[in-house]
């Protein structure tokens, strides 16, 4: 029987990467669930590999269908931007294990959905400097940089991860992301025992 393996972390830990990384694993096979947003695309970014990208209205039409499972929304500096999964035909938990990546509220929206024991919980935690340091850089490499909206995702992770939020969602285990190759050994020994 597969699982969910949600990979969460303040922005800018590192998720990505490890997302990326963990996709490529032979001994820990895993397919994607793809969350969706109604967020602008970001250079570099593929409609349906890093999210389908859609709009309010769509995602009010998934919405009325019955199909979101978990969604959020967030004020931004350029408006409501929504990130929410999708119930459709791509998961079969009786044949497959999965990996997204997501927030707490849509860890704990999923473990609803599905049941606590369906969903794994893989926390990624980093310096807040270094953190600071790639958002930064990440944000001066895009055409247009939305450096207010930075600091609001940046200062709003500070409550959206909080030490009594993790107690509430029950994850008492996180992986510490200053090297990427002993991180990533640490989260594949972790999903190793739990997959079986």
């Amino acid at each position: 029987m597969g699982k969910i393996v949600c990979l969460m972390g303040k922005s800018s830990s590192g998720k990505d990467t490890i997302y990326k990384r963990l996709l490529t694993q032979k001994n820990v096979p895993l397919k994607t669930i793809v969350p969706y947003t109604t967020r602008p695309i970001r250079a570099g970014e593929q409609d349906g590999v890093e999210y389908h990208f859609t709009d309010e209205a769509g995602f009010q039409k998934l919405l009325k269908q019955g199909s979101v499972i978990e969604a959020r929304a967030y004020d931004t500096w350029y408006g409501v931007w929504r990130y929410f999964t999708v119930a459709d035909a791509e998961v079969d938990l009786s044949a497959h294990s999965y990996l997204l990546i997501g927030t707490l509220e849509a860890y704990d929206q999923l473990r609803g959905f599905y049941g606590a024991d369906k969903v794994l919980p893989v926390m990624i935690e980093l310096d807040d400097g270094v953190r600071l340091q790639r958002a930064l850089d990440r944000e001066k490499a895009q055409d247009h940089p939305k450096y207010e909206e930075l600091c609001r995702r940046y200062l709003a992770d500070e409550q959206d991860f909080s030490a009594e939020k993790l107690a509430l969602s029950k994850i008492d285990r996180t992986f510490y992301n200053d090297r990427l190759e002993s991180c990533l050994d640490e989260i594949l020994d972790y999903l190793r025992e739990r997959l079986k």
